[in-house]
């Protein structure tokens, strides 16, 4: 886990984030105010947290449910904004369900039912959105888009959950602009499954861009970017056994 040092002001890195979200939200004629920036604190310690909240920032996100839960509980003072932006194996949906505020990578149905009766049990109702499989990388996760319809038709039969929109990891570009056809995809995809039944106003959010490409991603329409690097710095790989 990386705790804060002298080189790193996280609140310096959150401001200077929103100021780029901002140009480029103004860029399409957007409101900045529609898209919400969430600092992903995966791997980072409970200070740095505390540091941008400091500066007035509320939404993090992490991966791991492991790592996510101790630094829920140590920090539950503040009154954060958790979301789940990573894989979620299903034998953890009962400790997500109950402990983040969104889970971002809702991609499967016996997944989807899993959250929503341990969202039941709990009396939580967490806000969903479907990840969606464009590229088909194998080393990511997803429901394609010949399944969405399907799992979006569950998501809005679902007792507890709250399901809000889609999300999307596209491949990693060698340039940022290389990101902005999947991004359109991700626009489209919503668009048919709103055209197949699915309303509007469960799909409002598109969360897609990262460190490297969300300005891209809010000039195409995205309401919520995942940004971590460029606010917290780079992650340093565990050591080789």
């Amino acid at each position: 886990m990386i705790s804060a040092g002298a080189q790193i002001d996280v609140a310096k890195n959150v401001e200077a984030v929103r100021r780029r979200l901002e140009a480029a939200a103004t860029r399409a004629g957007r409101n900045p105010a529609d898209v919400q920036l969430i600092a992903v604190s995966k791997t980072f310690g409970a200070d740095l947290v505390r540091a941008a909240a400091a500066g007035g920032h509320r939404a993090f996100g992490e991966n791991k449910i492991q790592e996510a839960l101790p630094k829920i509980e140590g920090l539950a003072d503040l009154g954060l904004e958790w979301h789940l932006i990573g894989h979620l194996q299903s034998n953890k949906a009962k400790r997500a369900a109950g402990a983040f505020a969104w889970i971002h990578s809702i991609d499967r149905l016996d997944l989807l039912r899993r959250v929503d009766a341990a969202a039941h049990e709990q009396g939580a109702r967490p806000r969903v959105l479907l990840q969606v499989d464009l590229a088909h990388e194998a080393t990511k996760h997803g429901a394609g888009e010949d399944e969405v319809l399907d799992l979006a038709k569950a998501a809005l039969d679902a007792k507890a959950v709250d399901l809000r929109g889609l999300m999307i990891v596209p491949p990693i570009p060698e340039n940022p602009e290389d990101s902005r056809p999947w991004f359109k995809q991700l626009v489209g995809a919503r668009a048919r499954l709103v055209d197949a039944g699915i309303p509007a106003e469960r799909l409002a959010q598109l969360s897609m861009g990262m460190s490297h490409d969300f300005e891209i991603a809010v000039e195409e329409g995205a309401t919520m970017v995942r940004v971590g690097t460029a606010i917290f710095g780079r992650r340093t790989p565990p050591p080789v056994a």
